[in-house]
C-alpha cells in the first residue's frame, strides 16, 4: 500500500494553496479533486477581487487572514509573475444613511489594521467617473485583482515541482483512522485505489461536510451545517465608465457585499454577484449555474442606483457561482471553520468548512495556518 505524509482533498484556490506550502516542507504530497481539473467549482467563479480585509470583525479569522494573505498574494504574484493589478475600490453612499455605515467601515477597517482607507468627496468622484451617482465614498487602494486561473496554476506547479502529486477524477470514499494516520479508499476513475497517509486535509468547498461524513470515527454532531449560496454576475458590453472597482455600502447581515461592479484583467465590466440560497431539494441536483434572464431587471434597478445612465440593452448574464456558507439566511457574521484534533480528537485531521470569501485573497495565509497546525501535530 503506497503512503503519504499528507493528503488534501479539493484542488480548489485553498487546497492547492495548502498542498504548495506543505510541499516546500519537505511531505510526500497528493491533492486530489472529483472533478476533471482544478478549481472548477467556487475557485473559478468568483469576483477575482483581492480583498482589503475591510469588514470583517475584529480578531476574526477572516479578518486576520484576509490582511495578511493580501499582502502575501501580492508578493506571490510579483514573485511568480501571476497578472494582477492593485485597482482599487470605490466603496459609495447615496444618502446620509449609507455616509453613517460609511464612517462604520473606516473605523473596522483600522480595527482590522487596514489603514490605507480614504474618504472620497462628490466632486472626488468625478474624477473617477463623471458617470458614478454617489455623495461620498471610501478609496480602498489595497483592493485589487488577479487571474484567478493563472493563480492556481502557479500553485500546482509549486506543487508538482516540489515532488507532489495532483489526481484529477479522484474522490476520497472513505477513511479509516489507524494509529499513525489513515488508511484511505480513492475512487479514481471508476477504480477504488486503497493508500495510507498521515495527514489528512479536508478542503473541500461545498462537499466539505458530505466528505467530513466519510471519515470513520468522526462525530458527525460537531460538523457545522452548511450552506449553498448561489451568486449570478451580469457582463456589460458597453463601454467602461469606471476606473476603479464600485461597491455599495454594506447593508446589516446582508449575505455578500451587494451588487457591485468589478472589472477583470482583460478590462470587462461586469456586476454582481447577488446571493440566492439554495433550498435543501436543490441540493440533492446537480450544481446549478444557469443565470435566469428574469434576475436582470433586478440587476438593473440595484446598478442604476450609483450608474444611472447604463444602457439596459449591453447587460447580458455571465457566470453563476455558488459559496460554501456557515452563515444561513437569517443569521449573522460566521467565521472561518478550520477544525483539527482538538475539537473532533481524531489525529493527522483537518477539516475547512466555511471556506468562501475572502477565501482566494486568504488562501495564502490559510495555507500558513494549516501547516501549523499540521506541524503541532507531530
Amino acid at each position: 500500500m503506497e503512503k503519504l505524509d499528507v493528503i488534501v482533498v479539493g484542488a480548489g484556490v485553498v487546497g492547492l494553496a495548502i498542498a504548495a506550502k506543505l510541499i516546500g516542507t519537505s511531505k510526500s504530497l497528493a491533492v486530489i479533486d472529483r472533478r476533471g481539473s482544478f478549481g472548477e467549482e467556487t475557485s473559478s467563479r468568483n469576483s477575482e477581487v483581492i480583498h482589503a480585509g475591510i469588514y470583517y470583525p475584529q480578531h476574526s479569522l477572516k479578518a486576520k487572514l484576509c490582511v495578511a494573505g493580501k499582502h502575501a498574494l501580492y508578493e506571490y504574484c510579483q514573485q511568480k509573475g501571476v497578472p494582477f493589478s492593485s485597482i482599487g475600490k470605490l466603496i459609495i453612499a447615496n444618502n446620509s444613511a449609507q455616509e453613517g455605515a460609511l464612517h462604520a467601515v473606516m473605523a473596522q477597517a483600522l480595527n482590522n489594521g487596514v489603514d490605507d482607507l480614504c474618504w472620497v468627496s462628490k466632486q472626488g468622484l468625478d474624477s473617477f467617473s463623471p458617470q458614478l451617482s454617489a455623495c461620498a465614498a471610501l478609496l480602498s487602494p489595497s483592493t485589487g485583482i488577479i487571474d484567478s486561473h493563472s493563480y492556481m496554476s502557479s500553485l500546482l506547479a509549486d506543487i508538482e515541482l516540489g515532488g507532489g502529486i495532483f489526481a484529477s477524477n479522484t474522490e476520497l470514499v472513505r477513511a479509516e483512522p489507524i494509529s499513525d494516520g489513515f488508511i484511505v479508499w480513492l475512487n479514481v476513475g471508476g477504480d477504488v485505489v486503497k493508500m495510507q497517509c498521515r495527514h489528512l486535509i479536508n478542503s473541500c468547498g461545498l462537499s466539505c461536510t458530505e466528505v467530513a461524513k466519510r471519515i470513520e470515527g468522526l462525530d458527525v454532531s460537531l460538523l457545522p451545517e452548511l450552506y449553498w449560496c448561489k451568486g449570478h454576475y451580469f457582463n456589460y458590453s458597453g463601454v467602461n465608465p469606471f476606473t476603479k472597482l464600485i461597491y455599495p455600502a454594506p447593508e446589516q447581515n446582508s449575505a455578500g457585499l451587494g451588487i457591485h461592479a468589478t472589472i477583470d484583467m482583460a478590462g470587462q465590466l461586469r456586476f454582481g454577484p447577488d446571493a440566492h440560497y439554495l433550498s435543501p431539494h436543490d441540493l440533492f441536483k446537480s450544481q446549478d449555474y444557469s443565470i435566469p434572464l428574469s434576475l436582470k431587471e433586478s440587476f438593473i434597478t440595484a446598478i442604476k442606483r450609483y450608474y444611472p445612465s447604463i444602457d439596459a440593452a449591453k447587460l447580458h448574464p455571465g457566470c453563476a457561482g455558488i459559496r460554501p456558507k456557515l452563515q444561513g439566511p437569517n443569521d449573522s457574521f460566521k467565521d472561518f471553520h478550520i477544525q483539527g484534533a482538538g475539537e473532533h480528537h481524531i489525529d493527522g485531521l483537518i477539516n475547512l468548512f466555511g471556506i468562501e470569501s475572502p477565501g482566494l485573497t486568504a488562501s495564502l495565509a490559510l495555507a500558513e495556518y494549516v501547516a501549523n497546525m499540521v506541524k503541532e501535530s507531530e
